[in-house]
């Protein structure tokens, strides 16, 4: 079964996650088939923009708690969606929660509709949003963040918007997109990749320093009795013990 369909117009490469069953869920299967369709846009000339979607009402719903990636995994796909040599565009039309927020801050581009929906839930899980924070850290507001990060709320487009994590949202999220696309398909491909490698810097400079560290983080968590007990407690819907 292909988790990641794919179509080009004009130059766009779009790949969208397609596992509409687990919410687009983050599982090793779907994170390796993602990594693969990149590295083909990488190698392709053809291709001037990625335009990364989704099918279904979720953009995804984070790592797949029954196939979840290895963390080491996460990190590496994360690393090649900001080290491709061609922009990559989010675009979102539903709700995005955990890792998936990692996918969005590593795009240059994010837009999303105000359909759209957004939590780091991974504190109700017992464990945090280690690897996907290497992304997050040096591209969103401080303040910002640590609110999410630490209540697990859910807040929406025009706050993501205002943090950072989205670069504009819309009623129409295509017709947001519209104009960026257009710039995108103007520019040289040279002056592309050599602009990204520019704006991309500091976020690879939180790669080289901190992904071992933020690895063996989540390794930790997601190993430890809370995150069993959280875990558990959301496939079960029920609440975990220490909600009071």
């Amino acid at each position: 079964m292909t988790l990641i369909s794919r179509t080009r117009a004009r130059a766009v490469e779009t790949l969208s996650l397609d596992s509409p069953g687990n919410r687009n869920a983050l599982s090793a299967a779907l994170v390796g088939e993602l990594a693969g369709a990149l590295a083909d846009c990488a190698k392709d000339g053809d291709v001037r923009a990625v335009v990364l979607t989704h099918t279904g009402n979720t953009f995804s719903a984070g790592a797949d708690l029954r196939d979840p990636p290895r963390p080491d995994a996460l990190v590496a796909l994360l690393r090649q969606i900001v080290e491709l040599p061609r922009p990559v565009v989010a675009r979102v039309t539903g709700h995005v929660r955990a890792g998936g927020l990692g996918l969005l801050a590593a795009c240059d581009i994010a837009a999303a509709s105000q359909q759209a929906s957004f939590a780091f839930t991974e504190v109700r899980i017992g464990v945090a949003p280690a690897v996907i924070s290497l992304p997050l850290l040096p591209r969103t507001d401080p303040r910002a963040l640590a609110r999410h990060y630490l209540t697990g709320e859910r807040f929406d487009a025009s706050e993501a918007v205002r943090t950072g994590l989205l670069t504009a949202a819309g009623d129409d999220v295509d017709a947001v997109l519209e104009p960026m696309l257009d710039g995108l398909r103007r520019s040289s491909p040279q002056g592309l990749a050599e602009t990204k490698r520019l704006l991309t810097a500091r976020v690879l400079e939180a790669f080289d320093r901190d992904a071992a560290d933020l690895t063996a983080l989540s390794a930790r968590l997601f190993a430890s009795p809370q995150a069993r007990e959280g875990m558990t407690a959301f496939l079960e819907r029920r609440d975990p013990q220490w909600a009071v």
